[in-house]
């Protein structure tokens, strides 16, 4: 059973991602973009989770539904990766510093500031 639970969480974290990055195209051709704010919604979206998990009793599948599957599905570690490496083959080590720092600061940052009494 959970695997089934994963699997749905995951589905819906990536349909998700998918539709991020198809509104950003639409107003964007920044790829870089629909990657962070995939990658800070989810970060936020498992930071509230684990705020709110410390104060109330959740069950082990209401974990693995969002956290490993949902914000699993919509994170992008390998996409954030591929991208970085493109920035810095274009020699755009600028934005791939930033992309680098920004990306990680935020996800940390955000971490740290909802959960920091639970841990």
């Amino acid at each position: 059973m959970n695997y089934l639970i994963i699997f749905f969480g995951g589905g819906v974290g990536s349909l998700l991602r998918y539709l991020i990055g198809q509104t950003v195209l639409k107003y964007s051709q920044n790829l870089v973009l629909s990657t962070f704010i995939s990658n800070v919604l989810a970060c936020l979206i498992f930071a509230i989770f684990f705020k709110i998990s410390s104060q109330f009793s959740y069950n082990e599948q209401s974990k693995l539904l969002i956290l490993t599957g949902f914000c699993g599905g919509l994170s992008t570690f390998s996409t954030f990766g591929f991208e970085t490496f493109v920035l810095l083959k274009q020699q755009h080590y600028l934005f791939a510093f930033l992309n680098v720092i920004v990306s990680i600061g935020i996800a940390l940052a955000m971490f740290y500031f909802i959960s920091k009494k639970s841990i």
